[in-house]
């Protein structure tokens, strides 16, 4: 990497590294986009040679966060041969301990991954190895000798279950804590792909 491309990208870490910082602070709606190029030392101009606007930052920042914790959980799952709801599930507890040590990328999280902000940031144009992770997720079922019914809407769906329950019970275990929650998450997640998946037809 040359000085040139090295300064663009410590720029760009100090930006996201800000960003993170303010949001996680004092929320998205009350940091401005001043704010953010002022915490991370550079000129207001400059925050718009990396991104758009705020949401275009968020997105980013939320890629970044993504990759690292999904670059640990999906470890050896694509290829496995277990069964996708296993391998899932694997991946989910992953990414729940990863969560739970991390209690302040948890609290940002929650206000940010849903199934939207979650394709968007791993689409994000800075960096086009997120498009990997969310083929990774079709290749788990294509890998699996079942036959899936609407397998986006699968994925879209677990997403949604554990976005929405996993801050309660990491952070404020309400109504119960994680290790007590965690045999009835993967229940609900075994449901959820026993629904998805087409049953053979009898000749």
């Amino acid at each position: 990497m040359g000085k040139a491309q090295e300064n663009k990208q410590n720029k760009l870490e100090r930006l996201l590294d800000a960003t993170f910082m303010l949001f996680s602070s004092r929320g998205m709606a009350r940091t401005s986009i001043s704010d953010i190029a002022a915490a991370a030392g550079i000129a207001k101009g400059t925050f718009y040679l990396y991104f758009k606007d705020k949401d275009d930052i968020r997105d980013a920042l939320v890629a970044r966060m993504t990759r690292g914790l999904l670059r640990e959980a999906v470890k050896g799952q694509v290829e496995s041969d277990r069964p996708f709801a296993d391998k899932l599930i694997h991946i989910v507890d992953s990414l729940l301990n990863q969560l739970q040590s991390n209690p302040l990328m948890l609290r940002f999280l929650n206000k940010n991954l849903n199934w939207s902000v979650f394709r968007s940031a791993l689409r994000h144009s800075a960096d086009q190895q997120g498009q990997d992770y969310m083929d990774g997720f079709y290749r788990l079922t294509a890998n699996d000798p079942s036959q899936w019914e609407a397998p986006q809407v699968m994925i879209f769906t677990i997403i949604e279950l554990v976005g929405s329950t996993c801050y309660s019970v990491v952070v404020e275990r309400d109504p119960v804590d994680l290790v007590t929650y965690k045999p009835y998450l993967y229940r609900t997640i075994r449901s959820i792909v026993q629904s998805h998946q087409r049953q053979p037809e009898v000749n």
